[in-house]
């Protein structure tokens, strides 16, 4: 098995950068050739009499981006270490350094901004990797690719050619990297298996290893969640499905124990009964893991909310029969992707089913009845959301599971479509009015979705192995006790603040009967009866990861955590919510536009124009006029203050303060009303790809400015009078949107 370096050392020539590992002096080194950036292998011997100017270390290559005017190498140069986990290391980026190709002389506004952009973003995202750790998959697709692997007689394959492409997070910037190693360069034609350990995957998301105990029990508890790299963005800006079938904000939580984990400490066995103690046969003091899986991703239809400056943005369903029918295809290759991969979906669907958000439930349930009549938009019994057809359904589905993972070709369209329906067939929609029961601080009562799923979590059990050492020396494998054959996919309109008290709720459910398996409890028992100190740690590890997926997605930590924290609803904790909503109102209205430009630069959504095209993307291409009212409000409300508050002279007259302050109050009234019919002027929007709905609501109330009675006719003959070169932009603007 090949592995990414654990040490590589930069040294800095004027003509090339030269990577190799002082540990394996035999490898090959990597240099990227100054200034054509072309990516080639050499003997580093060869390379010693290079004059260098510069030497440092670092801890791995997260991958090369090409901006407007250059190209950059970006080298993770600082990590934290987050813990061990099965005896591997995993690591956090803290630093990265952007070696640029060319010495660039000039300076240009949006090269400099697509830096900051860049910057900000991996400063701000919390990356992890291991060098000897898949992190993008859970244990039970590892253990599937190890089978395969001894199946077919292969050695396994490389660190980065084993990641999930859907969490491979830097895939897009390591892509110069891969297309070398797939074909080579000049010279070295062919496939270079030799940049391997120089191709580091990156995890985006949340990752926690705590080793603790339980009753006395040594083990180690961690959460991972990955988000997944398609469809990525922040809250508003990025909400459905799109047409390749990938939905807004998901991700993949993993929650794991490890029993006996040699990496973290000695540890004993232990007494119990049953196979997975005992391992089949194996011994008690093996290292054994167990994990649960869930999902979670945004309502899949096209849908989204337009951002206008009010509270509550406009919301965009195409939840009619047509939007319907045109989702439906995106929607049954997420579905049969997910079938694939997970066995069984139970979508538990939290969106209130009054107000605003009823009309994404029933676009949501069209779309299920549309997926089981197979794009007919009759129903069928394999999407019902009775809890009679849930549980007949579920005592089938392990089996079922089973039967799709042996697989076969599928040969022929018609012979895909049966395939594909049968997949659907294994999709099961289940309603939870999440606010309406729990109304009331009634927390307990979000116990009843687990009474209406209790069939379907039984037949789904849990991932749990034993990791045994490998035959002549090689490396470990992981030899499946029990196999996950189902998971939940849990969602509410922003996939964060409900959705994680269920899922905490479903993974403390899970827990307390592996722990019942095991034989360390009582089966029935609780973990708060059981030990407190250990449901304080669960608790607190899944509020992190609440927090961690909601400040990547909202910008803010998630609220109702002191549900998952506490057990209970509490006056602090709806004070924060308060505090919460009102700063994501904040960063969604007037920050969000680059954090979503980072999201597309960094994934490679966008690719930024080649020198000499146009520039200037980052510009502001509203009217001046337009741009002034906030300015004037904020003048107008500075004036209407210092007369209030100004100390006036005894002899001072009054009429002229309160004409004054009449006159500020005026233009004040009227500046917030037009920023306020018009908030779609002063939303900051993406810039890179803007929103199709955005920029029709952006034109229409340009329209409806143009129509004001007292600055419609300035901002008119402003817009009359724009260069050519301006309206060029817009026009290179429209055509990237299309």
């Amino acid at each position: 098995m090949v592995l990414p370096f654990r040490d590589i050392n930069v040294q800095v020539s004027p003509d090339c950068y030269i990577f190799k590992s002082p540990s394996t002096p035999n490898a090959p080194a990597l240099t990227v050739d100054r200034p054509t950036g072309e990516i080639r292998l050499s003997d580093a011997a060869l390379l010693a009499g290079k004059r260098v100017t510069r030497v440092f270390s670092i801890k791995g290559i997260l991958g090369v981006i090409q901006l407007r005017l250059d190209k950059y190498i970006l080298v993770i140069t600082k990590d934290e270490q987050i813990g061990r986990l099965k005896g591997h290391m995993v690591h956090r980026i803290v630093q990265v350094e952007f070696l640029p190709v060319h010495e660039r002389q000039l300076s240009d506004p949006d090269e400099d901004r697509f830096l900051g952009l860049l910057r900000s973003f991996l400063k701000s995202g919390p990356m992890y990797y291991s060098y000897t750790l898949d992190l993008t998959n859970s244990f039970q697709r590892q253990a599937a690719q190890q089978d395969a692997a001894r199946a077919a007689g292969h050695a396994e394959s490389p660190l980065w050619m084993r990641a999930d492409d859907r969490f491979f997070w830097n895939r897009f910037v390591q892509s110069d990297l891969i297309e070398y190693r797939n074909r080579g360069a000049r010279g070295q034609l062919g496939v270079q298996a030799g940049i391997d350990p120089y191709i580091l995957p990156v995890m985006f998301g949340m990752l926690e290893i705590h080793p603790t105990t339980f009753r006395g029990r040594s083990l180690t508890i961690a959460l991972i969640t990955r988000r997944s790299r398609f469809r990525a963005g922040t809250r508003f800006f990025s909400r459905g499905i799109d047409e390749d079938g990938h939905v807004a904000n998901y991700n993949e939580t993993e929650q794991i124990v490890v029993l006996n984990d040699s990496g973290q400490s000695s540890l004993g066995g232990y007494s119990g009964t049953g196979d997975i103690q005992m391992g089949k046969g194996g011994s008690s003091g093996d290292t054994q893991i167990l994990s649960y899986v869930q999902t979670r991703g945004s309502v899949p239809v096209f849908w989204g909310e337009i951002n206008n400056l009010k509270y509550t943005p406009r919301l965009e369903v195409r939840g009619d029969a047509g939007g319907i029918e045109a989702a439906f295809p995106a929607a049954s290759a997420h579905f049969t992707e997910q079938v694939r991969i997970y066995g069984d979906n139970y979508l538990v669907n939290l969106v209130n089913q009054k107000g605003r958000e009823r009309r994404v439930k029933e676009a949501y349930e069209r779309m299920v009845k549309f997926l089981a009549g197979g794009g007919t938009g009759s129903n069928s019994s394999g999407s019902s959301s009775s809890n009679k057809d849930l549980n007949e359904k579920s005592a089938a589905a392990g089996a079922a599971a089973a039967a799709s993972r042996r697989g076969g070709s599928i040969s022929g369209a018609a012979e895909r479509q049966r395939y594909t329906q049968s997949q659907l067939d294994r999709v099961h929609y289940i309603y939870f009015d999440f606010h309406s029961e729990t109304k009331g601080a009634r927390l307990d009562r979000a116990k009843l979705l687990l009474d209406q799923m209790h069939d379907a979590l039984i037949a789904q059990q849990y991932f749990s192995a034993a990791d045994l050492p490998g035959h002549g020396g090689g490396a470990a494998r992981l030899e499946p006790r029990t196999l996950q054959m189902s998971v939940v996919r849990t969602n509410c309109m922003d996939c964060l603040d409900r959705t994680n008290v269920v899922q905490s709720m479903l993974a403390r459910w899970t827990l307390e009967r592996m722990f019942a398996d095991l034989g360390i409890m009582a089966r029935g028992g609780t973990l708060v009866d059981q030990d407190p100190a250990f449901e304080l740690l669960f608790r607190n590890l899944w509020a992190d990861n609440a927090d961690r997926v909601a400040q990547s997605y909202a910008g803010t930590g998630a609220m109702k955590t002191d549900m998952t924290r506490t057990g209970r609803r509490t006056q602090i904790g709806a004070l924060r919510d308060g505090q919460v909503a009102v700063t994501r109102y904040c960063l969604n209205n007037f920050f969000d536009g680059p954090r979503q430009d980072a999201f597309d630069l960094f994934l490679g959504a966008y690719s930024p124009p080649e020198a000499g095209g146009a520039h200037l993307v980052f510009a502001d291409r509203r009217p001046v006029l337009i741009r002034a009212v906030p300015y004037v409000l904020a003048f107008a409300v500075f004036f209407v203050l210092v007369g209030l508050f100004t100390r006036r002279l005894p002899d001072a007259a009054v009429l002229p303060m309160r004409i004054f302050l009449l006159f500020w109050l005026v233009v004040a009234a009227y500046s917030a009303r037009f920023v306020l019919r018009s908030g779609e002027l002063y939303v900051n929007w993406p810039k890179l790809i803007p929103r199709p709905a955005s920029v029709e609501d952006y034109h229409a109330a340009m329209a409806k400015a143009r129509k004001d009675k007292l600055l419609g006719s300035f901002v008119a003959r402003h817009e009359r009078g724009l260069s050519t070169a301006r309206y060029m932009s817009a026009e290179e603007g429209k055509k990237r949107i299309e």
